[in-house]
């Protein structure tokens, strides 16, 4: 990232055009939380991202469709236990979407006992390039985007 130069009380070009880098960035988060998509809203808005949102599998294939987001965070479970399973399939299956980063989000350990886990070997059954574990840690979520949108090319 450019070196940030104030003088004057004004930003320099550099910092002005990162900043618009930032602004640029769309950020899509999938999930039937709605206090969790609030929240994340709000941490990743006040980082400088365009945050959008939809509640479930359909109206989150239609938002991809509409925004092209340059991320994807997405939760496992949500009208069905599958849905954000089958939609990350969906989205790497088609050449439209299959390069947006998804960051998955999941209580599956909450929920049903078992230990929740995506290495190298399981892009298979879950093609997704990172995920989280909720309750959402901010500091843990916001690395995980700048790192995903970085190997993307978008930071």
């Amino acid at each position: 990232m450019k070196a940030k130069q104030i003088s004057n009380g004004k930003i320099s070009e550099s910092a002005r055009e990162d900043r618009e880098l930032v602004m640029n960035e769309k950020i899509l988060i999938i999930d039937d939380d709605i206090d969790v998509i609030e929240a994340t809203k709000v941490v990743l808005g006040t980082k400088g991202y365009q945050v959008f949102s939809a509640v479930n599998k359909q109206e989150g294939f239609e938002r991809v469709e509409g925004v092209v987001p340059d991320l994807i965070i997405m939760d496992v479970m949500m009208e069905r236990m599958n849905d954000g399973i089958d939609l990350t399939r969906k989205l790497k299956q088609d050449s439209r979407y299959q390069r947006i980063p998804i960051l998955m989000l999941t209580a599956v350990g909450q929920v049903t006992g078992f230990k929740f886990h995506v290495g190298e070997d399981d892009n298979f059954w879950l093609p997704v390039d990172d995920y989280c574990t909720k309750p959402l840690s901010l500091e843990v979520l916001l690395s995980k985007v700048e790192k995903l949108l970085h190997s993307a090319g978008k930071k």
